[in-house]
């Protein structure tokens, strides 16, 4: 029987936090929440489903009588209400523990995890149940554009969630994806990445290693037979596993077959199915979400069927607007293969047209030289790039800058234009006289980077 109950969410308004948060209170409970970030969209979407929002952390937030408050992963200590949260001995617990206890006990959970291709992965699984009647439950870090919402939760028995192996709050620094008893795994692809909390690739593969030891025998998993780091988890699970990749020797072989700008045809062991996304690494992406869906019992014709009406995720190559016959886009790419496969794809896509990479490193991993000589090669797929100053810079450890004018004199000696540019204002100046009719901006950044969308189409 539902029981309503009062949850108070640190640090509300993050992407997961806030469409957990909502896909609760549609449930029936009571949510309050706070966050240093509270503006539009997610502060107004957390409104309009009834949650009260306060702004900034203060000890006087904190409900007397909430059930439990959610501390958000980005919280520390030093938080205002965290420390009045320990000192006052409220009961507390991490977003991904909540999770586990309140909306996947009992289900038949899928998990998609990898360096990359997570939101669009778990986006496809979702709409091929959803577009086949079975109502599912999932939690997506971003927008589909199929769904209204990033998370929902009903009473089906699946759910498919997005795994994060980032840490899931100050007082569990286990990966978030270990609290999900997952059923059906995926593991897309494993590379170096979050160097603020990982020292190395190992540290990566240990928590891989152990998600797939807590999953069932009567479940499966499937990983990415092309890629050394996802064949290395294998001996060390005790599942049904399947490899999938283009690769001979794969269990599930897949094959492209055919790409337009409008789409990518593909087969998985021969069985053809179209995907109205373009480049292979999309076609990767389905072909997990196929597996898993089939599976979960839907039929080739089901899966074919509902596959051709994905509409894709906000932020992932989407147009943001065309001025003097250049178009915009605007994707989440900050880690050097999404960039890489980002710009591969939209060749098929804008095929013939100029590519300008607008870059901003911006996350912990992109600041950073970890992964300098890798970012130079994707980079390098663009006919043209210009990469901004480093997002508060002051926040690497010494020694571990990203150095940009090396990157960009990198991409110049191998023929490529390339440019350092201090600002939006500065990027959008040397631009202008570059940009021609017929060429594509793309622009990336796991953040706003200081509205640069609107501001190109305004300028241009």
């Amino acid at each position: 029987m539902f029981q309503a109950k009062h949850f108070h969410f640190l640090g509300i308004c993050g992407t997961a936090m806030g469409s957990t948060a909502a896909a609760l209170r549609k449930q029936g409970h009571k949510i309050t929440g706070s966050d240093n970030a509270v503006y539009p969209p997610m502060s107004t979407m957390l409104e309009q489903c009834g949650i009260e929002l306060m702004s900034g952390y203060k000890p006087e937030n904190l409900p007397a009588a909430a059930d439990e408050y959610v501390v958000g992963n980005a919280i520390s200590r030093g938080n205002p209400e965290v420390e009045a949260l320990l000192e006052r001995k409220l009961p507390y617990t991490s977003m991904a523990e909540l999770l586990r206890r309140e909306v996947m006990q009992g289900k038949r959970n899928f998990v998609v995890t990898g360096t990359h291709g997570k939101t669009t992965t778990t986006s496809i699984l979702a709409w091929l149940l959803e577009a086949n009647g079975k109502n599912p439950g999932y939690l997506i870090g971003g927008v589909p554009a199929n769904f209204e919402v990033g998370a929902r939760f009903t009473d089906s028995e699946y759910f498919v969630i997005e795994g994060d192996e980032y840490d899931t709050a100050f007082f569990d620094k286990r990966s978030k994806f270990l609290h999900y008893l997952p059923e059906a795994v995926i593991v897309n692809n494993i590379e170096f990445d979050h160097a603020d909390i990982f020292n190395t690739l190992d540290d990566i593969l240990l928590s891989f290693s152990r998600l797939l030891r807590i999953v069932p025998r009567n479940g499966k998993v499937f990983v990415n037979g092309d890629e050394a780091t996802c064949r290395s988890l294998i001996k060390d699970c005790p599942a049904p596993i399947a490899t999938v990749g283009t690769g001979e020797g794969n269990d599930i072989k897949l094959r492209v077959t055919a790409g337009t700008p409008e789409y990518t045809d593909f087969e998985l062991n021969g069985v053809p199915f179209r995907l109205p996304m373009v480049g292979e690494f999309n076609a990767r992406n389905a072909a997990m979400a196929v597996c898993v869906a089939s599976f979960a019992g839907l039929t080739d014709e089901e899966i074919r069927s509902a596959l051709l009406t994905f509409g894709g995720i906000k932020r992932r190559q989407t147009e943001r607007g065309k001025v003097r016959g250049i178009t915009i886009i605007d994707d989440f790419g900050h880690h050097p293969t999404a960039i890489r496969e980002t710009l591969r794809g939209l060749r098929q896509r804008y095929t013939g047209a100029r590519l300008w990479a607008l870059f901003e490193p911006r996350s912990n991993t992109s600041r950073r030289n970890a992964l300098q000589p890798d970012l130079i090669e994707a980079l390098k797929e663009a006919d043209g790039s210009i990469v901004a100053a480093v997002n508060q810079p002051e926040k690497v450890p010494p020694g571990q800058l990203l150095d940009v004018d090396a990157v960009v004199a990198a991409v110049c000696a191998a023929g490529r234009q390339a440019y350092h540019e201090p600002n939006v204002d500065a990027i959008i100046a040397r631009l202008k006289p570059l940009a021609q009719e017929g060429d594509v901006v793309i622009v990336f950044s796991n953040g706003g980077f200081d509205g640069i969308h609107q501001k190109l189409l305004d300028r241009l």
